[in-house]
């Protein structure tokens, strides 16, 4: 049966266990839990840091994390280098049965040690943390999140263009798979090439130009119904259908519609100019794609 937990009773658990563990030093708390004003809910995650001697028993031998309920499913990075360093480290992702979801980063005390000696918090740190336990006084000289992690930089007009033709490099494919009758490499092509890819890349720079590059979206484009003006995320609602060909000729042609208004108003914003000639041509050509006489 799915609880309702009080993050307060969540954390103190979290703190009861990791105290009780020689391995482990340190834990700190981050993402939405930690992030000041940020929006939560009962199925919000709770991501931890878990900061050890030795990170290769906790990936061996699973049976810690029954400690916090009864495991419903879990996904398992492989160990494998942190993201910008060479020293190993790994995550999971736990969901139990009663609700609790927990993702769970293991780092050797090394990564730490290293990253309290550099000059800049990598962003899941800057996002916002709180430290939940720290044994050894190992995070006394990390610095203070600026809360301005995930929040995107302004493109250089060699990754707005890049990011243009990429969009419409896909698009001719989408039309040959609508032609062919080619359901899930349309559906791959169209809903997570060109949007998810690339339309949700330029609907962020959108959201930028109107908050002052000061918002942090989410990951996935979870914050684009929130930050996105309201007729923008209609147009982009309008662009998911199902399985029929002429409802997919439509979606196609308004994701297209969508990407070049917002593609147009970054440019206006970043004074980039915008590849009409591009955009027309392939434009064109995906409409004579849709008329083509069927195969025989």
């Amino acid at each position: 049966m799915l609880r309702s937990y009080e993050q307060a009773d969540v954390l103190a658990l979290l703190k009861g266990w990791a105290g009780g563990q020689d391995g482990v030093l340190a834990m700190l708390l981050t993402s939405t839990r930690a992030v000041p004003q940020a929006a939560v809910d009962r199925l919000s995650d709770y991501d931890v840091i878990l900061v050890v001697h030795n990170i290769l028993p906790f990936h061996a031998d699973r049976t810690w994390l029954q400690a916090f309920g009864d495991v419903l499913v879990g996904y398992w990075d492989p160990i494998q280098p942190a993201e910008g360093s060479d020293i190993l480290a790994f995550g999971n992702v736990i969901q139990y049965a009663d609700g609790l979801k927990i993702d769970f980063t293991l780092w050797p005390v090394e990564l730490l040690q290293r990253i309290v000696g550099e000059p800049k918090l990598p962003a899941e740190l800057d996002a916002g943390y709180l430290v939940l336990l720290d044994k050894d006084g190992l995070t006394k000289d990390l610095p203070a999140p600026t809360c301005t992690g995930y929040i995107p930089t302004r493109p250089t007009e060699e990754i707005y263009q890049k990011t243009i033709e990429d969009f419409f490099s896909d698009a001719p494919y989408a039309a040959k798979c609508l032609w062919r009758g080619e359901l899930l490499p349309l559906k791959w092509c169209l809903d997570y090439d060109m949007k998810h890819l690339f339309l949700r890349q330029m609907l962020e720079w959108h959201i930028e130009c109107d908050h002052s590059w000061s918002v942090a979206p989410g990951a996935l484009g979870k914050g684009l119904k929130k930050w996105l003006r309201p007729e923008l995320w209609a147009e982009l609602e309008s662009t998911y259908v199902a399985a029929l060909p002429e409802d997919n000729w439509d979606a196609l042609l308004r994701t297209i519609a969508l990407f070049r208004r917002a593609a147009r108003e970054v440019g206006e914003q970043l004074r980039y100019p915008y590849p009409e000639y591009l955009d027309e041509r392939v434009t064109n050509y995906v409409k004579q794609i849709r008329v083509l006489a069927p195969q025989g």
